[in-house]
């Protein structure tokens, strides 16, 4: 007797089989239909809520080969509960790479205005700075920058990419950096005062950063407004600088700023 196969489609009609893939916690995908990207957050009756890079959420049914991962189209599942929970993303929403080595430094390097300014980039960027091999340098502060940036000789193999605070229209930090009109430096910048206006104030546990009366010095209006120890604005950095866990704790407008910079200094 000859035995049939009961699925009677044609084998040139058939789709080809897709990796299943469990929908863990973090794990970063693009959804078919839509281009939506995002991290996994939660996975429940049969759908899969993603967040994308600036805290949208989206919910998804987990459809068979409805996502793409790396580029190759899968079918989220369920993930187990004894599954492990592993980062995939870095703390600036990159995909991860485990294992990877730092690479060897660029000539290139980022330099921004301050220590803490240095210290919050590394915190968000660290892991991607060393897998680029980028040098992130801070300057004490941006009155020097042209005299700066001809030490620093640019050329098209070793750009300088530079993350000014207070970058408005008007402002002394604009007249200065107009200064700058090398093509292989980048000067940009958030419009902050000071760089701990860019984290979140909800990443800190207040309503908002208080308003500093023009003249005072700003950390210590700020420590005061809000009841923190004044008298050692370092220490109180520190403490911010802890609550500072992903993207998800910085304003966009810092965001977009470091991530033109690091794109402008790796740009072969």
């Amino acid at each position: 007797m000859r035995s049939y196969d009961p699925d009677l489609t044609p084998a040139w009609k058939r789709s080809a089989p897709v990796p299943e893939v469990p929908a863990d916690h973090d794990l970063v995908v693009e959804e078919v239909s839509t281009g939506f990207c995002g991290a996994v957050i939660r996975c429940e009756a049969g759908t899969v809520t993603l967040e994308d890079r600036f805290g949208k959420h989206r919910v998804f049914p987990m459809e068979p080969r409805g996502f793409l991962l790396e580029g190759r189209v899968v079918t989220l599942v369920r993930p187990s509960a004894a599954a492990p929970v592993r980062p995939t993303r870095t703390a600036s929403g990159s995909v991860a790479v485990p294992g990877a080595r730092a690479r060897v430094a660029r000539a290139g390097r980022i330099y921004v205005e301050g220590r803490h300014d240095a210290e919050l980039v590394e915190r968000v960027w660290g892991d991607d700075l060393r897998i680029e091999g980028v040098v992130v340098e801070y300057l004490e502060g941006v009155d020097d920058l042209p005299s700066i940036v001809a030490e620093f000789a640019p050329a098209p193999d070793a750009r300088l990419g530079v993350l000014v605070d207070h970058l408005v229209p008007g402002s002394k930090e604009s007249r200065i950096a107009a200064q700058v009109t090398s093509t292989d430096v980048l000067v940009v910048g958030h419009p902050y005062i000071d760089i701990w206006e860019a984290v979140k104030p909800s990443s800190v546990g207040i309503r908002a950063w208080p308003a500093v009366p023009r003249g005072q010095d700003w950390k210590t209006g700020v420590c005061r407004a809000l009841g923190w120890p004044s008298d050692n604005t370092g220490a109180v950095w520190q403490a911010i600088l802890k609550r500072v866990n992903s993207y998800k704790d910085l304003e966009p407008e810092l965001l977009g700023r470091v991530e033109e910079l690091i794109d402008f200094v790796t740009a072969p």
